[in-house]
């Protein structure tokens, strides 16, 4: 492993001046989900319930759109590093018209299907019902969400991922003031409860999303252009399949089986499934930064490789994976750390309070494993194309081994919540020996740039 860590300037300066715009993004879209479980559980425990397994449908829609806009990271990452921005401008936008499609398949399941897509997240009639009503207007969101995920993602690539955190950061503190103007009925504003975060996120995305195309007219970004937009580069989008399907069966597995997690425990009542929707929203604000490391990791390892530095590319890989133990056990400290405050602030039963506090210790474990796989499987093996583990990986143990053990604990031993929650768990920190395997055979190193001079490339 790579014992200079710290001093390469260049390396940490390039690494950090893409990390924490992308950490911030991160976190910023992650306070939504802390200012809607805030708010909503001031006023009413099953509000806030509801409403976390109601955005279950957009983590799944998430996982789509981020598998497609990781070949936009994947391959784009590697042709900006060698310099050939015109097929950048065809991988952004040969990924704008599979979004589209994915946004309007979501929009409409949510729109015309929202009692249908509740009653598999929960049995609870009250649930079902807020959950319904909050998706109706969400939906329509999520046929904006896809769209400006592509925008964002190209940003990132050329370099601009200061102007993806500054668009997110104001829209996320926008619609968090617009969910307090409609939870509670302020300045004149009818009180709309659940169905007020959901109007709020729509206006949010709006901004978003139109803010998003007007930067890409700026000088020095890049926009869409229509010739693009309407011709197929067979080549480059087999290029992008190879790299894109991977990741789109890995994103799946990881958010349906993360989406089942909340199912099993959405079944185990109210308590519990309200306590681990204050847990979820904890670890996402703490998973930011090294989803930061992770994202920038990858594009910088990608330019790398691209530019045909593989040698380099592995020093940067491995200094990544020291790192990536580093963020872990700091994570760790911070969930246990903040545990009495986040128990202490929510609005909560004294029996979802016991389950929230034991989520908390056990999640602490799980960050360990988290960060890790984040920064290792989504930014180092990402970068050089090799997709394929993660989603072998997810299928052994998360498929194979967490999600059975959860569902016959929950419906058939009748274990307790905690319990059942500890068998969510252990997919993450279950993995960790099996990344740092696949890590050392440094498949990864791979430039993926010569579908100029080949007609397949090997993701």
């Amino acid at each position: 492993m790579e014992k200079n860590l710290f001093g390469d300037t260049f390396f940490n300066k390039k690494l950090f001046r893409l990390a924490l715009p992308i950490a911030l993004q991160s976190l910023m879209l992650a306070s939504v989900a802390a200012g809607d479980a805030v708010m909503l559980g001031s006023i009413e425990q099953d509000s806030m319930a509801a409403v976390s397994l109601a955005t279950q449908v957009q983590f799944i829609q998430n996982m789509v759109i981020t598998s497609i806009t990781g070949g936009i990271t994947i391959l784009g990452a590697q042709y900006w590093g060698k310099g050939d921005k015109k097929t950048v401008n065809d991988i952004f936008c040969m990924s704008i018209r599979v979004c589209g499609l994915v946004s309007i398949l979501f929009f409409a399941a949510c729109c015309f299907l929202p009692t249908q897509l509740m009653s598999l997240f929960t049995n609870e009639a009250n649930l079902i019902n807020i959950g319904a009503g909050y998706l109706r207007i969400a939906g329509v969101s999520y046929l904006l969400t896809g769209i400006s995920q592509c925008y964002l993602a190209i940003m990132k690539v050329t370099e601009h991922a200061g102007r993806t955190a500054l668009i997110s950061s104001v829209t996320v503190v926008l619609n968090i003031l617009l969910n307090a103007v409609f939870i509670f009925g302020m300045f004149g504003a009818s009180a709309m409860g659940a169905r007020g975060t959901a109007t709020a996120t729509l206006i949010a995305r709006i901004i978003e999303l139109g803010w998003a195309i007007l930067s890409s007219y700026k000088k020095g970004y890049m926009h869409p252009s229509m010739e693009s937009m309407l011709r197929s580069n067979k080549p480059l989008a087999r290029d992008f399949r190879k790299c894109s399907l991977p990741l789109l069966g890995a994103s799946l597995f990881w958010g349906v089986g993360f989406t089942s997690y909340t199912a099993i425990i959405g079944h185990m009542g109210s308590d519990a499934a309200a306590a681990n929707s204050v847990a979820a929203v904890v670890r996402d604000l703490i998973c930011c930064m090294c989803n930061g490391i992770g994202a920038a990791g990858g594009i910088v390892v990608g330019n790398e490789l691209g530019a045909g530095n593989l040698a380099q590319g592995k020093i940067y890989g491995e200094r990544l994976a020291i790192m990536s133990f580093i963020i872990g056990f700091l994570s760790t400290a911070i969930v246990l750390a903040v545990t009495p405050a986040v128990v202490k602030f929510m609005v909560l039963t004294d029996r979802a309070r016991e389950y929230l506090t034991g989520m908390m210790v056990i999640m602490a474990v799980y960050m360990i494993g988290r960060c890790v796989n984040t920064v290792i499987i989504n930014g180092i093996f990402d970068s050089g194309g090799d997709t394929l583990f993660d989603m072998y990986s997810l299928a052994v143990m998360m498929w194979c081994i967490a999600i059975p053990l959860a569902f016959c604990g929950a419906f058939v031993f009748h274990w307790s919540p905690l319990l059942v929650y500890a068998c969510t768990c252990l997919d993450e920190v279950g993995k960790i020996p099996w990344v740092m395997h696949h890590f050392r055979k440094y498949k990864w190193l791979k430039d993926l740039t010569q579908s100029e001079k080949s007609s397949t490339t090997d993701c």
